[in-house]
């Protein structure tokens, strides 16, 4: 049965600067590209609110999408990825306690099935 694959990451106790530049968010989404063997569309689009506020980020992808949304205000950042086959993650958690000093990340994986087997 085709299944895809969407990984739902929230990670916490974060660098509020970090979360705030938009070069690291972009390594993000690169490491996250390269490593999961992910094909990008186009370039991401990305909104940095004012001020002290976080960033958006939205990266198309031939197999779906990769989300970001940035809180320094809480110190989080929340990321999704969506593929629409099965395939292995990378050390996400690894990257976001290296790169955006999270002191908890956590995974949530889900398997998006593309048929009803209720019937």
């Amino acid at each position: 049965m085709p299944v895809g694959i969407e990984w739902v990451v929230e990670a916490y106790g974060c660098n509020p600067d970090a979360l705030s530049q938009l070069n690291k968010l972009r390594d993000l989404f690169t490491f996250l590209i390269k490593t999961i063997g992910l094909h990008p569309v186009r370039e991401a689009t990305w909104h940095q609110f004012p001020g002290a506020g976080g960033i958006t980020g939205v990266h198309l992808l031939a197999e779906s999408h990769l989300a970001c949304h940035t809180f320094p205000e809480y110190g989080s950042l929340c990321l999704n990825i969506f593929c629409c086959r099965p395939r292995p993650c990378c050390d996400v958690d690894a990257m976001l306690r290296e790169t955006f000093g999270a002191s908890a990340v956590h995974v949530r994986t889900l398997e998006r099935r593309y048929a009803d087997l209720s019937d």
